[in-house]
């Protein structure tokens, strides 16, 4: 199974994967995982025990160790880049974008998607040398 370097990447693609493709199976949900604690209000327990802006442990620990099969990163042909993503509600539920917590920091990781050829809005993508890395791949800056 292929290890990512960068947990923002992974996360795009887990995006795409899960929430918009639906091949990427169960779906995680937050809001269920605390149901099944007895947390019926996600947005309150966040606040409550100060958690805002930051990445819940209970989602990390999912994402980090959720395996995806060589066979979907193949299927993967395009990525998009918006502060909106369902997968950043899920670890993040109160996120408001307006921080650099989900940042790609690395494009090392573009490498386990063979397929890829585009990345639109790659404009968000804050790295000095984006735009030559995704030329180098072939991959479309959009």
């Amino acid at each position: 199974m292929a290890q990512f370097k960068d947990f923002n990447f992974k996360l795009l693609v887990i995006e795409k994967l899960m929430y918009e493709d639906e091949t990427l199976t169960p779906a995680f949900s937050i809001d269920e995982w605390m149901r099944d604690r007895g947390i019926t209000d996600t947005v309150g327990y966040v606040y409550e025990q100060d958690l805002a802006y930051q990445v819940l442990e209970e989602s990390r620990a999912y994402f980090e160790q959720l395996e995806i099969s060589d066979e979907l990163l193949a299927s993967v042909d395009e990525l998009l880049l918006d502060g909106g993503h369902q997968v950043y509600y899920e670890c993040s539920p109160v996120w408001d974008g307006e921080d650099d917590l989900f940042d790609v920091r690395s494009l090392d990781d573009l490498a386990l998607l063979p397929n890829l050829r585009l990345i639109d809005n790659a404009d968000m993508l804050t790295l000095p040398d984006a735009e030559d890395q995704l030329a180098a791949r072939g991959i479309e800056a959009g």
